[in-house]
Formats: C-alpha cells, sequence, structure tokens
C-alpha cells in the first residue's frame, strides 16, 4: 500500500534542507522500489506570510492524512514582534497537540568520524549513543491558566506546570519499550524533591518498571542530569522526562556530539503516526547561503522510515550512507575538521543520494 507523506519546509534553511532529504527520497523510490507519494504544505513564518495563521487548516488536514510529515524548521527573527499566536512556533506547537505527537525521540550519536569534533574529550564520548525520549504534549508548555497580567500595578506572567497519571504512563511505556531494544537501561528524568508534579511523575514510572523486569531503571534529578551528560555521558542509554526538561537537556545532549546539524529527531503518536524533524532551528543567518547541513534532516528521514513506514532495512542503509559520506571526508562548515573537504548543502545532499547503493 501506498504511503503518505506530508513535506513542510517552513522556514529559514528548512526549504534547502528539505530539498536535500527529498533527494534522498526520490532515490529510495527510483532504485529501492519505496512505495510513497509526498505532498508539500506551509507551517510557520511561511504560512503565517501567506495565510494569516502558522498552522493552516489545509495544511493540518494534510498532516492528519499523512502516514508520516517531514518538516524542515519554523521561526526566525522577522516575525519576532508578531502576537504570540501569530508567531510560527505556535503553528509547531499546535500541530503537535493535534496530531497527539505525544513522545520526541531525540537521538545523540557521536559518529566516529566527528570524535574531535565534540566539545568533550574524544575519550568522553567516543561510543555515545544516547536516546533522550522526552514528553511533548503536556507540562509547562501547555499547561493552564497561563498568561500575563497586572496585579496591584505590578505586572507577573505565570505558567501552569501539570501532568496527570496516564500521561506520565504512555511515554513512560515509550521510553522502556524502547529500551527493551537497546540496552535495557532507562533513566527517568525529574524534579521530585521540590514538585509534586514530579512526585507523581517518579511514583508512575516506578510502578510502570514492574512491567518490565528486563530493564533497569534509575531516577536521577534534572540539575544532576544535566552535569552528568557532560561529566559521563555514556552512563545514560534511554532518558525519559518531561516536556521541559527534555527539552533543555535534549539540546545540551545534542552539543557532545560535535554539531546540532547532524541530530534528528521524531515525535510520535499511539498510530506510530510521527512528525520528524532536526532539532537544529531555521538558522536565518545562513539562509540561502548553502551553508546548511541536511544531514540531521536526512537522517530524520531514516527515523521516519524506521518508526511510520516500518522500513527498517531502509532506514539502515540511509543512515549507512551518511556514515560512508562522513569517511569520505566531506563536511559542511558546521562539521568540517581539519583534513576534510568542506562541501555545501546541495553537495552534501549529493553525496548521500550517491552513497545510498554502497551502504547496504
Amino acid at each position: 500500500m501506498t504511503k503518505k507523506i506530508l513535506i513542510l519546509p517552513g522556514d529559514g534553511i528548512g526549504p534547502e534542507i528539505v530539498a536535500e532529504a527529498e533527494k534522498v527520497l526520490q532515490a529510495l523510490r527510483a532504485d529501492f522500489g519505496l512505495d510513497v507519494e509526498t505532498e508539500q504544505a506551509l507551517i510557520g513564518g511561511a504560512a503565517t506570510d501567506a495565510e494569516g495563521t502558522s498552522l493552516p487548516e489545509q495544511t493540518l488536514a494534510l498532516a492528519r492524512q499523512a502516514d508520516a510529515v517531514l518538516l524542515g524548521a519554523v521561526g526566525g527573527p522577522r516575525w519576532d514582534a508578531l502576537e504570540r499566536h501569530l508567531r510560527p512556533e505556535r503553528g509547531l506547537l499546535a500541530i503537535r497537540a493535534e496530531l497527539g505527537l505525544f513522545g520526541n525521540l531525540r537521538p545523540a550519536i557521536l559518529y566516529p568520524q566527528l570524535a574531535d569534533a565534540s566539545a568533550l574529550k574524544p575519550e568522553v564520548v567516543a561510543g555515545l549513543d544516547i536516546l533522550i525520549v522526552r514528553e511533548l504534549t503536556g507540562g509547562i508548555y501547555f499547561g493552564e491558566p497561563r498568561g500575563i497580567d497586572t496585579v496591584d500595578g505590578v505586572r507577573r506572567g505565570y505558567n501552569t506546570l501539570v501532568y496527570s497519571e496516564p500521561e506520565v504512563e504512555r511515554i513512560a511505556r515509550l521510553a522502556f519499550d524502547i529500551a527493551g531494544k537497546r540496552q535495557g537501561r532507562v533513566t527517568s528524568v525529574d524534579k521530585a524533591n521540590v514538585l509534586e508534579v514530579s512526585e507523581l511523575w517518579r511514583e508512575t514510572v516506578t510502578r510502570l518498571a514492574g512491567d518490565y523486569p528486563g530493564i533497569t531503571l534509575e531516577h536521577m534529578y534534572v540539575d544532576n542530569a544535566a552535569m552528568q551528560l557532560v561529566r559521563a555521558p555514556k552512563q545514560f542509554d534511554v532518558v525519559v522526562t518531561g516536556n521541559m526538561f527534555g527539552d533543555i537537556l535534549s539540546d545540551c545532549a545534542a552539543m557532545l556530539t560535535g554539531s546540532i546539524g547532524m541530530l534528528p529527531s521524531a515525535s510520535l503518536n499511539e498510530s506510530s503516526q510521527g512528525l520528524y524533524e532536526p532539532v537544529h532551528g531555521s538558522a536565518p543567518d545562513i539562509a540561502g547561503q548553502g551553508k546548511a547541513n541536511p544531514l540531521a534532516t536526512i537522517l530524520s528521514l531514516a527515523m521516519l522510515l524506521r518508526y511510520s513506514l516500518g522500513e527498517g532495512v531502509l532506514a539502515e542503509r540511509v543512515e549507512g550512507a551518511v556514515g560512508k559520506v562522513l569517511d569520505q571526508g566531506l563536511g559542511t562548515p558546521d562539521i568540517r575538521r581539519p583534513g576534510m573537504r568542506e562541501v555545501g548543502t546541495t553537495a552534501m545532499g549529493d553525496a548521500v543520494v550517491a552513497a545510498l547503493g554502497e551502504a547496504g
């Protein structure tokens, strides 16, 4: 059966990096029999400019019909002065909520070719392979009430951090299931020493661990987790945490790998429909210059193949092609090291396509 992929180029470097992932997708269709059809739509600032909203109804309708969504990036300073509900990021939050994309998977994998690009010593990060499982549709980013008001002449801003037991159960089960296919270790990150919502989180995760006797569970406060990520990151296998903590820790983990431009992500719902995007932002400062690294987007496509289309063999082929290109000593400006040859966005995408046939 033909699968449907919705492509959302977005803003900044989004259209450039997505175009390279599309070339890989077309090669998989032409040379390896991948049965998919694609459609494009607007989101973020581009949608606000064209439609007056960062998530048009047509985009949302197409996303609901798709088996998977591939996103470039959203946002940029040109939209920062807009009212909050019109800003590009609101469209991203909205599509996550509308599709029920509760689980965000962010791998932090250090390719051996880039070991000396990490901010940490090579021996500390060599062989790094962490997966952060972040709850994506609850927590402080969505909690109500929220807002800015004035009390006794003083302005104040407030947000609500709330998680229900079923929300915690859902993300914890996803983490335990994934850990069973990896090293069998889960670290649950919270702040249970000061937050009641974290007390509930810890109690719920601990209870569910009884259903997974083959998995080792440990708990860690978020401040300690941040320290441990830069002290001894290889102690982690699967890290599961809430929305805000996961947002911060996953970006911290990204820099262990040498460049945020190398890291993909997946956001899944309970039907394995997913939205796939690079971890990095829209990088408006280099948009249109041909400098952007498309590898995180291409690796996001690999995750799309694995988690939403059930094409694990093709996912491994794409990941192998990325490794092959790094073996060839090619690098965009963000990852180029001494002895590597600097290439642009298009040349990097072309190199991955050429390596697909050799990556099996």
